[in-house]
Order: C-alpha cells, then sequence, then structure tokens
C-alpha cells in the first residue's frame, strides 16, 4: 500500500489528463516525496483542489462503537463500505505519477519505486472527510483505498493502492453504491518496479 507517493505531472498536464480546470492547483510545484500528512491534490466531483493525506477520525467510531483513535492513512476495500467508521465519508481520486514501497529490517531496508510503464499518471480512488478544530479550522482529508496486489507488486508488498481506469473516475466521485468492482488489482504487466535510488526521503 502506499506509504510514500510522488506527482511530477505539472498543473497543465494533470488538468489535461483529467479534463478538469487547473487554476485550483496553478502553482503546484513536482514533488518526489509525499508523505502521509502532508498536503496532496486531489479530484473530487467539483474539480482539483488540495487536501492533507490521512483523515484524523474525531467523532469516529468503530463497530463495537468505541472511538477510533489512529489517523487513517489507507483503508482496506474488502471492508469499506460496511464499516461504521467510514459512514458519510466523501469520494475523491489521488492522481499519482508513482508510489514507494520498502522491503528488508530496519536500518537496511531497500526503497522501490513503483510507477506506470511508459510513464503517466495513477488514479487512486480515496475516501474523504472534513476535520473540524478550534476556532472554526476546517481540514479537508483524504486516505486511499487498498486492495490486494497484483503480481508486478506483491514481491514487494502484499497491498497496493486500488486504481482506478479513467472512464471509472465517474462513477467513482458520483458516489454510487456499485463499485465493488472496482476493487481490484491493478493488471498485471502494467506497472515499473526499480529500486528508489537518489532520494532524499527527509525532504518533501
Amino acid at each position: 500500500m502506499p506509504g510514500r507517493v510522488f506527482l511530477t505531472a505539472t498543473p497543465a498536464e494533470l488538468g489535461q489528463a483529467l479534463g478538469v480546470p487547473s487554476d485550483p492547483i496553478a502553482n503546484e510545484r513536482p514533488r518526489i516525496n509525499i508523505a502521509p500528512g502532508q498536503e496532496v491534490v486531489a479530484l473530487t466531483a467539483e474539480g482539483l483542489t488540495r487536501m492533507r493525506w490521512g483523515m484524523i477520525p474525531v467523532g469516529r467510531v468503530n463497530a463495537r462503537g468505541r472511538p477510533v483513535m489512529e489517523t487513517i492513512i489507507n483503508a482496506r476495500s474488502e471492508t469499506l463500505l460496511g464499516k461504521s467508521a467510514f459512514e458519510g465519508t466523501g469520494r475523491a481520486v489521488l492522481p499519482v505519477n508513482g508510489w514507494y514501497e520498502w522491503t528488508g529490517e530496519k536500518r537496511r531496508k531497500t526503497a522501490w519505486r513503483i510507477s506506470p510503464k511508459g510513464g503517466g499518471l495513477l488514479l487512486f480512488a480515496a475516501i474523504t472527510d472534513v476535520w473540524k478544530g478550534p476556532g472554526g479550522v476546517e481540514v479537508h482529508q483524504l486516505a486511499t483505498i487498498t486492495c490486494a496486489p497484483s503480481r508486478d507488486v506483491a514481491p514487494v508488498h502484499h497491498r497496493m493502492a486500488v486504481i482506478l481506469d479513467r472512464q471509472d473516475v465517474g462513477l467513482w466521485l458520483s458516489g454510487e453504491e456499485e463499485v465493488d468492482h472496482l476493487f481490484r488489482p491493478w493488471p498485471d504487466g502494467r506497472l515499473s518496479v526499480e529500486k528508489a535510488e537518489g532520494v532524499d526521503w527527509s525532504a518533501p
């Protein structure tokens, strides 16, 4: 599942690829190391916007009625639609040029860069929420949705993001409930997995 992502497409390229105006993110710059807790570019039914990656689940409870305490970065597709903790969430798409995973033991981990073969965007399905803080502060936030990995990803991780085909974006954003068929691994052979070298992990 995505631990960190990168987005190198320009605002104009994003707008063109997604068929929406890029004005709301006009000053966005290429980023090769985006971590949970940071701001990301997201596509909603209203267009491109910015959100925090990671949902602070204030007021959300699990099936036993207990408060959900941990920040939600990724949500499992297999239980997403039936979990009380996700009731009332919205939907978004997280466009990225790829993501990173790690293998190995602590202090000896190998970083892997995963991206579409031939370049281009990957469109991650995501859920959204609004965190309301003191003084009327509102933070729009999202969590990506995960599923079983494709054969490309399986050697480096047991989960991967749900990646949408361009023609399925409208269905996902529409709020229709019949979307279970979208929760499947990206077809084998479409992703490139290579060692990620030269990345400054301390910098956004």
